[in-house]
């Protein structure tokens, strides 16, 4: 019945773009191919397997309901091997990866790579909000201390707080000794500026110089095209030359 009602729909929209003309028909088409969209949606919720594997799609973050349908599909239509093959890679992820002891990165046993590697300055320890922040900081290589990852930033009204972030760990880290320095490098935005202030009231009582990264005007841009706020940070982490 429905793919009766929906030839029915085509016939009428070519029957319109006639009268039309042919300035419409690409329109009449789009609004054909958004009907049928919607009616694959339909589909694929009488679908259970199929229905499963988009809901389980869509708590992917960035990945909406359109785009899992598609991914699902996608799936369906790969290969056998492939599509085993990214199962495998997903089950060998959540089987032998899993958190620094130390630091919390990601590690593939009780410790990361930065936190074994004996050629690291010990003295140092660079706090950000996500793993993946510790490899851009290692593409840029001019970093060559340990790492702190919090996973995550203090959000009060997400209900956030110190305790979720371990904030303690990082503390006991400092309270062991053989620290200098502690730069903080959470993302300049409410939450991480939260985050960095209260680690720094945490570790200043400790003795171990509390840093911040700065921020400012990114190399090759023109200062007229930044906006207030970086100009602020800029200004306000200048520098002698």
């Amino acid at each position: 019945m429905r793919s009766l009602a929906f030839f029915s729909i085509l016939l009428g929209i070519i029957l319109l773009s006639s009268k039309w003309g042919q300035s419409n028909f690409h329109y009449a088409t789009t609004v054909f191919l958004r009907l049928l969209a919607g009616y694959h949606g339909m589909a694929v919720d009488q679908q259970g397997l199929l229905s499963r594997l988009v809901r389980e799609l869509v708590r992917l973050p960035g990945i909406g309901q359109k785009t899992a349908q598609r991914l699902a599909f996608h799936v369906l239509k790969a290969e056998r091997e492939d599509a085993l093959r990214l199962a495998e890679a997903i089950r060998a992820v959540k089987d032998g990866l899993s958190f620094c002891r130390q630091c919390r990165n990601i590690a593939e046993g009780e410790l990361c790579e930065f936190c074994l590697d004996p050629k690291r300055d010990q003295t140092r320890i660079l706090v950000v909000e996500e793993p993946s922040t510790t490899y851009a900081i290692e593409r840029a290589g001019a970093y060559r201390g340990l790492y702190h990852v919090l996973l995550g930033a203090l959000s009060p009204l997400d209900g956030v707080g110190p305790s979720d972030i371990r904030a303690e760990e990082l503390v006991d880290r400092v309270k062991l000794g053989g620290v200098d320095e502690v730069i903080l490098a959470t993302s300049p935005t409410i939450e991480g500026e939260a985050t960095a202030i209260y680690l720094t009231n945490q570790l200043k009582p400790l003795g171990a110089r509390v840093s911040r990264i700065a921020y400012g005007i990114p190399v090759g841009m023109d200062i007229e095209y930044a906006d207030d706020v970086t100009l602020l940070k800029s200004i306000e982490g200048r520098r002698d030359l």
